[in-house]
């Protein structure tokens, strides 16, 4: 199975903004990026998927008519922090999760381990179907833990070795 991992656009936030899964739209250079996304992808795919939040389904709209929603490809949920600037969101819980990062979670949010479970859930499923190629929209965050359990290195690997920049893909096979 090849699979296709899209990050979606540039999203229409101010730098220095924490946010993960609050429903963001995109820039108006979205159809740009989009554009140049197409000439990358390949001219058949059976099935694409895309987190529930606008940024990603917009662009798998653009992909096909035809998107399979899913809420486990969303973006981690950084609960009290989300659409607050990083600094200034209490420091001392920052820093607490930001040493334990895969196991611990901001207030009202989740770790990134729990994060890593619903991609395993979802790529489980996905793994079990016929599909041989394979369109999915979505954030870094998720494209971290496929990266972390395919490749089979630790989360904090994955956040070292995989980065992509708006409107990139990561191939899969």
């Amino acid at each position: 199975m090849e699979i296709y991992l899209i990050r979606h656009t540039t999203p229409n936030v101010a730098k220095g903004i924490c946010y993960g899964q609050a429903d963001l739209d995109v820039t108006e250079n979205f159809e740009q990026e989009a554009q140049l996304l197409m000439e990358l992808l390949p001219h058949s795919f059976d099935i694409v998927f895309s987190s529930t939040l606008r940024r990603c389904a917009r662009l798998a709209y653009f992909i096909s008519a035809d998107v399979n929603l899913d809420e486990r490809l969303m973006e981690v949920s950084f609960g009290d922090w989300e659409l607050k600037k990083w600094d200034e969101i209490d420091q001392k819980q920052l820093s607490d999760w930001m040493k334990d990062f895969v196991f611990a979670k901001p207030p009202g949010g989740e770790s990134a381990t729990e994060l890593y479970d619903r991609v395993v859930d979802f790529y489980q499923e996905l793994k079990s179907s016929d599909f041989q190629k394979v369109v999915i929209v979505t954030h870094m965050g998720v494209i971290r833990m496929f990266y972390s359990f395919l490749k089979k290195v630790s989360i904090e690997e994955a956040f070292q070795k995989c980065s992509l920049n708006y409107g990139e893909i990561l191939k899969i096979e």
